[in-house]
């Protein structure tokens, strides 16, 4: 059983968020966060803290989106422009990057927000006990 947290204590942003990307607790960094591919657990196995509150929502597909339509977009248009491959070919050569980066950054952006989430104490993080 934890003891009482200290709402002043700071919580290391920078670092809970780069555990986040890799999929690990916030809290301790061994931990998994992720039960399968997007689900986030109840509580860490390692340090038992608490992941059943946080409110990551539709965050992480809007970045996700956001990334890969930014890095896409302008890499098309170039890619077309200097090599004029058929359309089919850059259709389905887009086609199959789009979902290989999407599905490479969803799971790694949630956890992100999920760690940020934790280190503001947003959203029943930084309640008084669990």
């Amino acid at each position: 059983m934890r003891d009482t947290i200290h709402l002043s204590e700071e919580r290391p942003a920078r670092q809970a968020m780069l555990r986040g990307w890799r999929r690990r607790c916030p809290n301790c960094g061994s931990g998994p966060l992720m039960h399968g591919f997007l689900r986030v657990r109840d509580d860490c196995a390692v340090c038992d803290e608490a992941f059943y509150h946080h409110r990551a929502d539709d965050g992480p597909a809007y970045l996700t989106i956001l990334i890969v339509g930014h890095l896409m977009a302008p890499l098309i248009l170039w890619v077309f422009t200097t090599w004029r491959p058929e359309p089919l070919v850059l259709a389905v050569a887009f086609t199959v990057g789009c979902v290989a980066l999407s599905l490479y950054l969803l799971p790694r952006l949630k956890g992100l927000i999920v760690a940020l989430q934790w280190a503001k104490r947003m959203h029943g993080f930084g309640a008084a006990t669990d």
